[in-house]
């Protein structure tokens, strides 16, 4: 299939996606906030520089985009034009996660992922932050 945008066009799009403070990042620390954790963001001090760290408690949260990071959902799907090139950059995003946790891991620290799918069930997911900070 060929890309509908030209190459300058995609290189817009594409280097206009973030990597800090994005939209899901966001609501998940606002529902932190509100359930009353304090927390700190994007250690680089940390293996994998973490989006949310709470270091009372030694605990680690990822918040993860599914098509990024190569999520089994819908948004995880590889589009249908240069499918090796993003094989192979989802591969090496999903290695250099895996390596992060393990490295984690290895320093005491717990680590969840949130999904970026997930936000679609703010209960189920402020349950699941609930239950792993306790």
């Amino acid at each position: 299939m060929v890309d509908t945008r030209s190459p300058a066009q995609r290189r817009l799009i594409m280097s206009s996606v973030g990597s800090k403070n994005t939209g899901p990042e966001k609501l998940v620390r606002s529902l932190l906030h509100r359930l009353g954790y304090r927390f700190r963001i994007h250690r680089k001090d940390l293996p994998g520089t973490p989006d949310i760290v709470l270091p009372s408690r030694r605990k680690i949260i990822f918040v993860h985009g599914c098509f990024w990071h190569g999520h089994s959902c819908n948004k995880g799907k590889l589009p249908k034009s240069r499918t090796e090139f993003w094989s192979e950059k989802v591969y090496r995003n999903r290695a250099r996660d895996a390596d992060a946790e393990l490295r984690l891991k290895a320093l005491g620290w717990d680590t969840l992922t949130v999904w970026q799918c997930q936000l679609r069930d703010l209960e189920h997911l402020e349950q699941t932050l609930t239950d792993f900070l306790k």
